[in-house]
């Protein structure tokens, strides 16, 4: 008796712990209504520049290295191929649609440890920090070999140095 009481009595707190989660996802979605359309993918892209496998980490607001964007997918960790191209860095991700960055709206690149529940040695992770209409975000990506970190933060780094950013106020 002892036994079944207890486990009805965890399976409700699991049921009421997995409603909560729910219900924060919701209206963490609510909130962010007013985030724009992702830019598409351009039809043709140029040579890639750079490119790497690893973990497409999440985007967040930027600065705020927990508050994950919920809408359109952007704050599911999901393995992904990044690459970067004269007209921007595109985000392949397994189970979610693509993540197009136009190269004027990049406004920077750093590494950092860690991001949105995902934290890793010093200088572990790329963050590329990008305009969406208003909003500023930081998305962060793992690569899976570390020496792809280097070739892709300073191919970024050479692209953002590059890329005019008008492209960026006038929502290319």
């Amino acid at each position: 008796m002892v036994k079944d009481l207890s486990l009805l009595l965890t399976l409700v707190l699991v049921g009421v712990a997995l409603a909560l989660i729910w219900l924060g996802w919701r209206n963490r979605l609510r909130r962010q209504s007013d985030v724009e359309p992702l830019p598409g993918v351009p039809a043709e892209l140029g040579a890639p520049l750079a490119e790497a496998d690893g973990q497409y980490v999440a985007s967040t607001t930027a600065g705020d290295w927990l508050d994950r964007i919920a809408v359109q997918n952007l704050g599911i960790r999901t393995n992904a191929g990044l690459s970067v191209y004269p007209e921007g860095a595109l985000f392949e991700r397994a189970g979610a649609g693509p993540v197009f960055i136009p190269a004027g709206a990049l406004t920077g690149v750093r590494l950092e440890s860690g991001m949105a529940g995902k934290f890793v040695e010093k200088d572990g992770l790329l963050v590329l920090s990008w305009m969406l209409g208003s909003h500023e975000l930081d998305t962060g990506f793992r690569t899976r070999r570390a020496e792809d970190k280097d070739l892709l933060l300073a191919t970024l780094q050479d692209l953002i140095s590059a890329a005019p950013q008008a492209e960026a106020d006038s929502g290319k």
